[in-house]
């Protein structure tokens, strides 16, 4: 059952109302949703106000460097089948947007909250979770975010002593070792295909070695855990041994992944699997993501690739040749300035199809494709690259804010 309901203080019904008409101010200014004003706003006003707005709800946490997002949105789509859920659906995924979030909530029973990984330790002691779901650590936003093993220190430390239970992947080390602070952990077999940032023990710094699906390290004995959920396929096993048909719309194996955690999720608010992953169906794109846009004569598909991980989820959506692709990739703020991490992506992956480079740094973009011996072309804007493509189908991959200016062009 959710919490009490104890009615908000004068204090925080002044600083939700004021946050909204923060948030009705942005929006009217054409400069988005409003929702992180609106928290900025709310919490300045009443520096407890998360708390407060999360106190009647069964609150569910989601964190990783991918698939947030999605995940948030699945688990929210099965909750759905016991009561009313309000969730940051959007992605604004620090303080500010989740109390934005919650204080729309006021009748629902459920809060599904994307949590960003520098986040989670404060949001979970804030709003009590009775969940929380940990899918995976890769480096991202090398310029300003912690080396993974410290985000997952931090993980580690924050996730001491919490009575939640956390669903957790069993195949990421670095999720292990965070997980494994806390008493309560349901382990799923979600897989891991980014590697490259976990060969290295977490605990003592050793060498892990990776026979097949397992791991370990001969060092200390850390070690992979028995998971009780699993991928297999287009199934999700659960804890008895049944194995469930995934419904999904989405595409590719890292949203299966997304929908085990999602169902192991579910299981723990009493949603059958079956019905979970029904309810899944019904997703067929997130934020704009893995929508196909009409624009131009052309059938573009939007892809949102932000980190190395993410590049290579994605190159494996891509049909062999010869579907033309465009990269875009940008460095501003919400994506990182640094753009070393382009050369820790495999573009060979990608030849034979026609490329146009787009965004703020295609030109560090073009540098990356030239050593890997593919083939490309320079664009000034994203319609000129459409305008390149014959018509037909288009796969478009960007990062953060690229991603959102493509969607601008297209009219998505």
């Amino acid at each position: 059952m959710a919490g009490n309901t104890e009615p908000l203080s004068p204090r925080a019904r002044l600083a939700v109302t004021a946050g909204r008409a923060a948030a009705a101010v942005s929006r009217a200014a054409g400069r988005g949703s409003g929702s992180v004003i609106g928290g900025k706003v709310a919490l300045r006003l009443d520096p407890d106000l998360l708390a407060q707005v999360a106190n009647h709800l069964d609150v569910v946490l989601v964190s990783a460097t991918n698939g947030k997002t999605t995940t948030t949105r699945l688990i929210a789509e099965a909750l759905r089948a016991n009561g009313e859920v309000v969730s940051n659906a959007l992605g604004a995924n620090m303080p500010a947007g989740i109390t934005s979030a919650l204080a729309g909530g006021s009748t629902a029973r459920y809060g599904v909250i994307e949590v960003d990984e520098k986040y989670l330790a404060g949001v979970a002691k804030d709003v009590t979770p009775k969940a929380i779901a940990l899918l995976n650590l890769s480096r991202d936003q090398l310029d300003r975010a912690a080396e993974t093993r410290m985000l997952a220190e931090r993980w580690r430390e924050g996730l001491s002593g919490q009575k939640a239970v956390i669903i957790a992947n069993a195949d990421d080390p670095l999720v292990v070792w965070a997980a494994s602070s806390s008493a309560n952990v349901v382990w799923v077999a979600a897989g891991q295909e980014w590697k490259d940032d976990a060969w290295s023990c977490p605990a003592c710094g050793g060498v892990l070695q990776r026979p097949g699906d397992d791991w370990f390290c001969a060092e200390c004995g850390f070690r992979r855990p028995m998971p009780s959920w699993a991928l297999s396929g287009n199934y999700v096993l659960d804890p008895h041994g049944s194995a469930w048909p995934i419904q999904l719309q989405l595409p590719g194996r890292a949203n299966k992944a997304n929908a085990a955690t999602s169902a192991a999720v579910a299981a723990a608010f009493g949603v059958p699997p079956q019905t979970a992953l029904e309810r899944m169906y019904s997703v067929t794109a997130v934020a704009g993501r893995y929508d196909v846009v009409t624009y131009r004569e052309r059938d573009i598909r939007l892809l949102l690739a932000k980190n190395p991980a993410g590049w290579l989820e994605t190159f494996s959506l891509i049909d062999a040749p010869p579907a033309p692709v465009i990269l875009s990739v940008n460095a501003r703020g919400a994506d990182g300035t640094d753009t070393s991490w382009l050369w820790d992506v495999d573009y060979s992956r990608l030849a034979g199809h026609p490329i146009c480079v787009v965004g703020d740094r295609k030109l560090d973009l073009a540098v990356r494709l030239e050593v890997a011996g593919v083939e490309f072309e320079v664009f000034d804007s994203a319609q000129e690259a459409v305008d390149a493509c014959p018509p037909g189908r288009i796969e478009a991959i960007a990062n953060y804010t690229a991603f959102q200016d493509l969607r601008r062009v297209v009219g998505n």
